[in-house]
């Protein structure tokens, strides 16, 4: 968890659309995710690959991280993979994972890239899309796959053509929870909300929607509009409540390890460690500039529901 990067948004941006690309910057999302995928109409892939490198450094100048959804296809794969793997890029998104063997064909790929282009070994980073009930069954070897794997996430509207339902909760939690659960059994980040993706009109649902994902135990998800970057930015991050609260945990269970003791008291609670891992997870969301107490003083936070 520790090592997990601040990714409470990420935007999706059409590689190959000047208008958006423009001012992708701007949105303030944590990552920007270059699409090659389904954003792209086939005639255009090839002069998106081709301008990549000029749009990383476009993308990126604001100090978001810059990923790449690539093609599931082989001869687009491969295409995509030659044209992404290069400096500036944080990692690659993967569309329609189903095995562990493929994503590791993938990972050997980017391996040689790399080593022929001489960027650091195991920079570039995988985020991994289930997108079919197929891949349901095979959940914990895909999350144990490879160490360049980063982080997984549902991608909702796929899976739920899959199943020919609509992308709603009904269809969407169980396997939500079950890339969740094997995520979080891996070490892994996990991405998403169990929602549609493509609602981003009422964002009052919306902001709903990303509090129960935050609830869950995700810690961040794609957005396919700028109107929803804040709602993530905001929905995925500690109030100052909770902040006050794990701090207090934390000292609390300090005081209690030199007194030798395994457990103490809060707010009329017991906290024992599972609670104290919950606390540092909360400061460690918060991002080193609030994980210290606010010099103004904050409010007593009592326990997050």
């Amino acid at each position: 968890m520790s090592s997990w990067p601040r990714w409470r948004s990420l935007l999706f941006v059409p590689a190959h659309a000047e208008r958006f690309l423009a001012r992708a910057h701007e949105r303030g999302a944590d990552g920007i995710i270059l699409d090659l995928e389904d954003a792209v109409p086939p005639p255009e892939k090839p002069a998106a690959r081709d301008a990549l490198g000029g749009t990383i450094a476009r993308v990126g100048r604001g100090g978001a991280a810059v990923l790449v959804r690539v093609n599931a296809g082989l001869r687009d794969l491969a295409r995509d993979l030659e044209a992404a793997v290069q400096s500036g890029v944080a990692a690659l998104v993967l569309p329609k994972v189903e095995s562990a063997g493929w994503l590791r064909a993938v990972a050997d790929a980017v391996e040689e890239l790399e080593a022929e282009r001489g960027l650091p070994a195991g920079a570039i980073r995988l985020v991994a899309q289930i997108e079919s009930p197929a891949a349901l069954p095979r959940l914990s070897a895909i999350a144990a796959a490879h160490p360049r794997l980063l982080a997984m996430t549902i991608g909702p509207e796929d899976f739920s053509a899959a199943l020919g339902a609509v992308p709603g909760p009904e269809a969407l939690l169980g396997p939500n929870l079950a890339v969740l659960c094997a995520a979080r059994a891996a070490g892994l980040l996990p991405l998403g909300f169990v929602g549609s993706i493509g609602e981003f009109t009422d964002l009052d649902a919306f902001r709903a929607t990303v509090a129960q994902a935050r609830r869950l135990g995700f810690r961040g998800a794609m957005a396919v509009h700028p109107a929803q970057v804040a709602v993530l930015n905001e929905g995925f991050a500690p109030t100052e409540a909770e902040l006050d609260w794990a701090r207090r945990v934390v000292e609390g269970d300090a005081a209690a390890r030199a007194a030798r003791q395994g457990a103490f008291r809060l707010d009329g609670k017991m906290v024992d460690a599972p609670v104290v891992r919950r606390a540092e997870e909360i400061l460690a969301l918060a991002g080193p500039s609030r994980q210290q107490d606010d010099p103004a003083g904050s409010s007593t936070g009592s326990e997050p529901t």
